[in-house]
């Protein structure tokens, strides 16, 4: 488990250097469209989260997760510098597609593994501290950052091609990692894993309740579109990338400080109430970010919002591995995001169109509108003795 929170930290770190000053470097370098932002980060969003299908099932039918999760780390790590070589934004889509095809292999065997070494009642906690390492990356990554340009001012390709750097470390890192430890319980359900149906069949399978609340996330990431238009709207305001760079780092500190809390607080208090809270403080963000002109109150607004974070990644993630037949946590895990990522690919094209012809006020009242109804949904349709507690 630490070992995978170390390794998150330094592909974090990476990944995040890039990505705060990505739509600056897209919309004032490139001389790209705000549509094409909503492309790129979309259809790389949907690209990693169908792979995870696929290998999450793959690692539960052939109990490999470490050679996958090695596999997913290195691509990514090995394309991402190649950032500093573009000179048209379809380039840049290529690359992110290609990054998050890395994540795509990756993430649901990560994540089966991390439910895997974690008892019912520690789940939220297990993945609240990964994810916790997650964002203190995405707070090193551009504070380092911020400092090379303070020092180095729009020297942005020299920036993308040193994050090779802490992508190497990642991958040193994981090359021992050792496979999931088992016991006899997970021993024996490791062998029924290999007489588990094939993926056609896997939804039949699936918990009842499981399948509701992919439902439900589904409409609500219908309006949880790529966080680079929050950034594109604070560089609006703010002008300079440096100053964006220092105020992602300081929502991922946000991030970082609350996602273990917020993940042990489902564990006391319920996976459903958590979320819950974590959705309405979406909506309260995106309605924020409708209505509010000045700067500071936009900053004020960001950093509400990664307490949306921290309330619902651990949660949601948890809650999987809850509803999740132990020998299907792979594929569930890989569903999961499949669901996040084909949404993200939808509402970040229909936000990158209404932000075009509507303005960004309309824009960000039709994430918090769909954020709301979700949360409705939620509360009426998913039972609350089935979230509640860790199975």
């Amino acid at each position: 488990m630490w070992r995978l929170g170390w390794v998150s930290l330094f592909t974090d770190a990476a990944s995040e250097a890039i990505y705060a000053i990505l739509p600056f470097f897209l919309t004032r370098v490139l001389a790209a469209s705000v549509v094409s932002i909503g492309v790129i980060e979309g259809a790389a969003e949907a690209a990693n989260s169908l792979l995870k299908i696929s290998t999450g099932y793959l690692s539960d039918r052939f109990r490999l997760k470490q050679p996958i999760v090695l596999a997913g780390y290195l691509i990514s790590s090995a394309v991402r510098p190649f950032t500093g070589l573009v000179t048209a934004w379809e380039q840049v889509l290529a690359i992110r597609f290609t990054d998050r095809i890395g994540k795509g292999i990756r993430g649901a065997p990560r994540d089966a593994m991390l439910a895997s070494w974690a008892r019912p009642d520690t789940r939220g906690r297990v993945f609240g501290f990964h994810r916790a390492m997650d964002n203190a990356g995405a707070v090193i990554g551009p504070l380092a950052a911020a400092g090379f340009l303070m020092l180095m001012p729009g020297h942005y390709r020299l920036l993308f091609g040193l994050t090779v750097i802490p992508g190497a470390i990642a991958v040193a890192l994981l090359i021992k990692l050792p496979e999931t430890p088992f016991d006899s319980a997970r021993a024996k359900a490791s062998r029924a894993a290999q007489d588990q149906p094939h993926l056609a069949g896997v939804a039949r399978a699936l918990p009842r309740p499981l399948v509701l609340f992919l439902i439900v996330l589904a409409i609500f990431t219908l309006g949880n579109s790529t966080d680079a238009y929050l950034l594109l709207r604070l560089t609006d305001v703010e002008g300079s990338p440096t100053t964006v760079l220092l105020l992602w780092a300081g929502f991922n500190t946000v991030k970082a400080v609350l996602a273990t809390p917020g993940g042990i607080l489902s564990d006391r208090l319920g996976r459903r109430a958590v979320i819950v809270c974590g959705w309405l403080v979406y909506a309260l963000v995106y309605a924020g970010f409708a209505l509010s002109r000045s700067s500071t109150t936009l900053v004020i607004w960001f950093f509400v919002y990664g307490l949306y974070y921290a309330l619902t990644e651990g949660a949601e993630r948890a809650l999987m591995a809850d509803l999740a037949p132990a020998t299907l946590r792979g594929t569930v895990f890989g569903l999961y995001n499949a669901v996040l990522g084909i949404g993200s690919l939808i509402a970040s094209i229909v936000f990158g169109v209404l932000w075009s012809v509507f303005g960004a006020p309309v824009a960000f009242e039709v994430g918090a509108a769909l954020a709301l109804l979700s949360t409705v949904l939620l509360v009426a349709i998913i039972p609350s003795r089935g979230a509640a507690r860790a199975a």
